[in-house]
């Protein structure tokens, strides 16, 4: 089945769409790059469902990410469809590890989705940020300051709690 198969068929929903794909992605019979390609192609929903794809096989197996796949997130990060956003963030909170030299640019776009208007953009954006941080990088020392200015203006108690506990496994 090609991919175009797999998201013309009206039998599977977006949740169905996106467990075939993430199993093609882990078994290798999709590749990263044909992923990414046929997802610069297409719609904004099927965009959502391969980027959801990316972050259910990077929170299975992040060993399975590559560079290719940390760029094509850090882009999404100012799609203009929040289900984007949000997947990309956890695409890349789940993949800062193995990628640690490069991540300035998520970084920069993960710090303005913290001002987002959508609640789970910016729980995402919590949740990639507060992985970051516990990573212990030279940025840290302008980044906890930063982070500690948003838990002060976040309304959510839920995304504070995000940041608070990155905090704390790195006091």
């Amino acid at each position: 089945m090609t991919l175009t198969e797999l998201f013309q068929n009206k039998a599977l929903n977006a949740k169905g769409k996106t467990e075939q794909l993430s199993a093609l992605l882990l078994d290798g019979t999709v590749t990263t790059e044909t992923l990414i390609a046929f997802a610069q192609n297409t719609k904004d929903a099927d965009t959502g469902t391969c980027v959801e794809a990316f972050e259910y096989a990077t929170r299975m197996n992040p060993e399975f990410a590559t560079r290719a796949c940390l760029d094509f997130a850090t882009a999404h990060l100012s799609h203009k469809a929040p289900r984007v956003r949000w997947e990309s963030a956890k695409v890349i909170g789940n993949i800062a590890k193995f990628f640690q030299n490069d991540l300035e640019p998520a970084i920069s776009q993960l710090l303005i989705n913290t001002e987002d208007s959508g609640t789970v953009v910016r729980w995402a954006s919590a949740f990639a940020l507060g992985e970051i941080i516990k990573l212990k990088l030279a940025v840290n020392q302008e980044l906890i300051p930063t982070l500690e200015n948003i838990i002060e203006r976040e309304e959510k108690n839920s995304i504070k709690k995000i940041y608070l506990a990155a905090l704390k496994k790195i006091k």
